[in-house]
């Protein structure tokens, strides 16, 4: 009986407190979601989460080199005369954080870039081989995040540049 005393205006609120309570509980069980990076050539783009990452911290290098080793899942189609644009979320190059790509697993780039966006012709990613001459039909390529002062690996992403008319 003691509901009845309670006006219900009054209920409602309490209702509509409670349920947003046990929201925010259920949403603060969830994983943050990482940041996200993108692959975009000319109308089209591939974005995805990082393989691997720990909140911005470093990765141990072990955890790092079987990272940069996996195949990505997340393929874009390239022709010789396209453009590749790769972005990433500003959280990546906050705090003295930038990123470099990784070709087949392989450091391409001395620095790491702390742009949000950068763009690079598609035949720089499909280069003949110095030992076979072949030129590769496709080509892994991992962002990876790092620190500029201390350069531990803190996040890599990976996707696959496929060459157009390639099996």
């Amino acid at each position: 009986m003691t509901v009845a005393l309670i006006p219900a205006k009054a209920r409602r609120a309490g209702v509509v407190l409670g349920a947003v309570s046990a929201g925010l509980l259920a949403l603060s069980a969830c994983d943050k979601p990482t940041p996200l990076a993108t692959v975009t050539v000319g109308s089209g783009s591939v974005h995805t989460e990082a393989a691997c990452y720990n909140d911005g911290k470093a990765i141990s290098n072990s955890t790092a080199q079987k990272c940069l080793a996996a195949k990505a899942d997340k393929v874009i189609t390239v022709g010789s005369d396209d453009t590749v644009g790769f972005g990433v979320e500003p959280a990546l190059v906050d705090d003295g954080n930038g990123w470099a790509l990784f070709l087949n697993g392989q450091q391409a780039e001395a620095q790491p870039s702390t742009a949000t966006y950068r763009s690079i012709p598609a035949a720089s990613f499909f280069q003949p081989s110095q030992t076979t001459g072949q030129t590769p039909k496709s080509v892994q390529v991992a962002i990876v995040e790092s620190n500029k002062t201390n350069p531990s690996i803190r996040g890599i992403w990976h996707f696959e540049l496929k060459m157009k008319n390639s099996d």
